[in-house]
């Protein structure tokens, strides 16, 4: 694997590095910030700062204009756009937190200070890939990762060398454009991550005039419980004594992409294998997630005893009352379900599905402030080594992130894919399905012999559409 990821590395070379700071170009959205504020990270925020950042990008088509001219309209873009979210211009640090008395005590607390020092914006070129390369493959290419900047950081690698939170990479190819962001999750979760790249391609296309786009304005104050005061602080002495770095075992990933009468399909099925026993409905996502499942499981040749879990990321919004839809921070949590190899093959989709929708559903607002009020009495991060096994499974990213709709100016893009972090066996990252009707697609990471089970199972590819996305 080392071999091909040198290699993909050669295929991609940069041209140019800067830092975009903070445009705004009208008085509501002057910027509000000096390098004495101060965003206070929370519990939610917190706990996600020990995993990679989010990287997330588009496949777009060729531009009209490319080089220069092409970097340059889309960093003014990205400048005014960053305007909206400021603190993400910032950077990360970390105090020593002192007793009434004026003694420092074994605790920190992490910042993120509003500096504006700026997001990093890398020009790249990979003359010899081209649009079908990444779009028409079934396997992921490994070349796609090294479209991506600050890969390979986890969040508290930010606060060393006043690293960026924030890094957007725009890839020239033979015959297109791939724009790809990474955010630090220590400060943002999937919904602010997609509410930034929207309103940034909405300001390109629209040509760099802001005052009319349709992406709301982020909700930048920061929510704590009411149990939780600010700042919270961890009881640690280093950050760095909350981080555990491990090596992944190789992985390669798929994209598939399930067709709308696919996904109604499973939906109806697994609804009525519950009938008369489940009291709510199943979702369509969590249908898929279930075939998922299953299918990962089997081609894994678990033993029926096997216990086996599978962990979604669930969003906040909406489940806390106080949590608007475009708050600007982590509003996120796991929840797990649990079974053996053995059950789910017997009790089948809807069973498994039902499964997920309890874990899901289980997580109501009392619960959640519940959490999150206690998580500094038992701080607990989203650490991967230690709590991974080799019969597990998690879905981040969701099918209703407008992921399709990041036209920057010259059309709609042609696929979506995601970097490196966070890649481990039994990934699976969710998006919405190109072209509507309720369509949904899957970026699939395993080790090579499960996934290449997955791509002969008869069953779980005669449920999704043809190569590619």
């Amino acid at each position: 694997m080392a071999t091909e990821a040198a290699t993909s590395g050669d295929r991609v070379h940069v041209v140019s590095r800067h830092m975009v700071r903070p445009l705004p170009t009208t008085t509501r959205w002057r910027r509000r910030s000096s390098e004495t504020e101060a965003v206070h990270l929370t519990p939610w925020d917190l706990q996600m700062i020990t995993v990679d950042y989010i990287q997330k990008g588009v496949l777009l088509p060729e531009p009209p204009t490319g080089g220069e001219l092409l970097v340059e309209r889309l960093a003014s873009s990205f400048a005014r756009a960053l305007a909206r979210f400021y603190p993400f211009a910032g950077r990360l640090a970390v105090e020593a937190v002192e007793d009434e008395g004026g003694s420092t005590r074994e605790a920190i607390a992490v910042l993120l200070r509003c500096t504006g020092e700026g997001a990093e914006l890398v020009h790249a070129v990979a003359p010899e890939v081209t649009v079908a390369d990444v779009a028409e493959s079934l396997y992921v290419p490994r070349v796609v990762w090294s479209f991506f900047p600050l890969d390979g950081m986890v969040g508290v690698d930010a606060v060393a060398g006043s690293r960026p939170v924030l890094a957007a990479q725009v890839t020239e190819l033979a015959d297109g454009v791939f724009v790809a962001m990474s955010l630090n999750h220590g400060v943002a979760d999937g919904t602010t991550f997609w509410h930034l790249f929207n309103t940034w391609s909405e300001i390109s296309r629209s040509g760099g005039e802001e005052a009319d786009i349709s992406s709301p304005p982020p909700v930048l104050e920061r929510w704590c419980p009411d149990a939780c005061t600010f700042p919270v602080t961890l009881p640690f002495r280093k950050l760095d004594h909350i981080v555990r770095r491990f090596e992944c075992s190789p992985v390669e990933e798929c994209f598939f992409h399930f067709l709308g009468n696919s996904i109604k399909n499973l939906k109806a099925r697994a609804n009525a294998e519950m009938a008369g026993e489940a009291t709510a409905i199943i979702s369509s996502l969590q249908s898929l997630l279930a075939h998922v499942w299953m299918s990962v499981s089997r081609a894994r040749r678990l033993p029926p005893e096997q216990e086996t879990t599978y962990t979604v990321l669930v969003g906040c919004r909406g489940r806390v009352k106080r949590i608007p839809q475009a708050y600007a921070g982590n509003a996120v949590v796991r929840a797990t379900a649990k079974a053996t190899a053995g059950e789910i093959e017997e009790r089948g989709l809807g069973w498994t599905a039902w499964l997920l929708n309890r874990a899901v559903a289980s997580l109501d607002e009392e619960a959640l402030l519940e959490s999150a009020a206690s998580w500094t009495q038992d701080p607990r991060f989203a650490y991967l080594a230690g709590w991974w096994h080799p019969a597990a499974a998690v879905t981040g990213n969701s099918p209703r992130f407008d992921a399709y709709g990041n036209d920057f100016g010259w059309g709609r893009p042609v696929a979506v894919r995601s970097g490196g972090a966070n890649k481990v066996d039994g990934r699976a990252t969710v998006y919405e399905g190109r072209g509507g009707g309720g369509a949904m697609a899957l970026e699939l990471c395993l080790a090579p012999e499960t996934l290449a089970r997955i791509v002969a199972d008869v069953d779980f590819m005669g449920r999704r559409d043809a190569l590619g996305s």
